[in-house]
């Protein structure tokens, strides 16, 4: 059986161990994972695209994950473009909330649409579900811990931001 690629979209910013247990759980079901980091306009960022991949990339050594894990830059456009030059057949999100699911839904159908890509949803480990790196990130500027949250590189990197 060959190895299936697919891709894990976000901005991470900052990564979290939300991110890092759907990258766990999905390189675990035997896919080749491209986690694809965005930079979204809309949102204030702490950590540049550079930074995000950076730590990304440092937390899959640590994990022993960077043989089935890779970043990568997500370019403007649609993303079921940066899926066929990547070779993925899905896209992977993670699900919170059944707000996260009326949110993604009609993304998911669009791209499987546009390109037949599928999205694939995992669940949210339920210890994690109330990490998103919105409020991890306003929890940290307003003086709270956020270490529990984060995977080491990450906390040093949001540290180092601000210093």
């Amino acid at each position: 059986m060959s190895v299936s690629t697919v891709v894990l979209p976000g901005s991470f910013d900052p990564f979290t161990l939300g991110h890092l247990d759907l990258v766990r759980r999905t390189a675990g079901l035997g896919h080749r994972v491209v986690v694809a980091v965005s930079h979204n306009p809309a949102k204030k960022g702490l950590l540049s695209l550079e930074q995000r991949r950076a730590v990304i990339d440092e937390t899959l050594v640590e994990e022993e994950l960077a043989d089935q894990v890779e970043s990568r830059a997500l370019p403007a456009g649609l993303l079921v473009d940066f899926c066929r030059d990547v070779g993925a057949h899905a896209v992977v999100r993670g699900l919170r909330s059944q707000l996260d699911l009326a949110y993604e839904e009609p993304m998911a159908r669009m791209n499987r649409h546009l390109a037949g890509i599928d999205t694939l949803f995992l669940l949210t480990d339920a210890r994690l579900s109330h990490v998103s790196s919105s409020l991890v990130r306003e929890v940290f500027a307003l003086g709270g811990d956020v270490d529990d949250m984060l995977p080491a590189p990450a906390a040093r990197a949001i540290r180092a931001a601000v210093s």
